[in-house]
């Protein structure tokens, strides 16, 4: 699809937040929607990353309406303490991008006792959009956007050992975080039909893009090789993060995005390209897994979505 950020409609009057704000692809997601005139929430963990962000923009796009808030989805409190901080500040969410993510480290624990792959790039994302939907459902036509990657594929959820307690593998636990981002996205937008909310659950992946994703699990395991060889691969093959930036960015803004579609890029094993809609695997619409990872998730991080199913006639 020949679409890029400069086809994104006028954002002009709509609040949206963005995780991992301060770089990569959520940096670039932040840069061209303050360019489409949004009022642009950066979700960062670290705020001198997150300034220097936010800085990068303005010198970019003086005009932007940018907002900085710290939020560590590795902390249950702090995704607390930041939902309660936008609510003070904002009646309404129009877009809520759950984009920030851990990939392939060596196994840590949450400040919850959580699996980090498995607590931050889902449990963290679920508390926090969970935490966030009454303004959410204020807004008209509000969006839920959930990256997720192509190493879903891979991914199987292990109920039974869903932290890697008895049995972890850095690339077995981040294609099952990557699969529940799936499973969670498909199973919001389920929830939101059943209610008549207006807003929609949309899923996106970027291909192979180079940012700093791919070193951070050989920089924790003191792998120089690893982290040389993920570098000359980003080089090589990987395209960059403006480019993997567009399937989420058209999930988060393109009037013909459907709820509970996959948007990723157009190329070959749909490591590059431009965004168009995608499918994923039979696993990431196991309507019986998503009910339990749900159910597990909502007890977990003592979050519910007050989404009560309409009654029918």
């Amino acid at each position: 699809m020949n679409w890029d950020a400069d086809r994104i409609p006028d954002q002009s009057g709509r609040t949206v937040l963005v995780t991992g704000a301060n770089s990569g692809l959520g940096f670039e997601t932040s840069r061209a929607l303050a360019a489409a005139n949004a009022h642009v929430v950066l979700a960062c963990r670290s705020l001198d990353r997150g300034r220097d962000a936010l800085d990068r923009i303005r010198d970019e796009t003086p005009d932007a309406s940018l907002e900085l808030l710290d939020l560590d989805l590795a902390d249950l409190a702090s995704v607390r303490s930041f939902a309660e901080r936008f609510g003070r500040r904002h009646d309404d969410l129009d877009v809520l991008v759950n984009n920030a993510g851990i990939m392939a480290i060596p196994r840590r624990e949450t400040a919850d006792g959580f699996e980090m792959q498995f607590g931050v790039n889902h449990l963290g994302h679920f508390a926090l959009t969970g935490l966030l939907l009454d303004p959410l459902l204020a807004a008209e036509d509000a969006r839920v956007v959930t990256v997720s990657s192509t190493a879903h594929t891979g991914g199987k959820m292990r109920f039974g050992d869903l932290h890697g307690e008895t049995d972890y593998g850095p690339w077995s636990a981040y294609s099952q975080s990557k699969l529940a981002n799936l499973l969670f996205a498909y199973e919001l937008q389920r929830r939101f039909e059943a209610t008549d909310a207006d807003a929609s659950s949309v899923a996106a992946h970027p291909g192979y893009s180079a940012t700093e994703l791919q070193a951070r699990g050989p920089e924790m395991r003191g792998s120089r090789l690893r982290k040389l060889a993920m570098g000359l691969l980003n080089r090589i093959v990987a395209q960059d993060a403006e480019q993997g930036a567009l399937p989420q960015l058209y999930a988060a803004t393109a009037p013909d995005v459907v709820g509970g579609a996959y948007y990723g890029p157009d190329g070959f094993m749909e490591m590059r390209g431009g965004p168009t809609r995608v499918e994923s695997t039979d696993r990431s619409h196991d309507r019986d897994a998503a009910r339990r990872l749900w159910e597990y998730s909502e007890n977990a991080t003592d979050v519910s979505f007050e989404l009560v199913p309409t009654e029918q006639d």
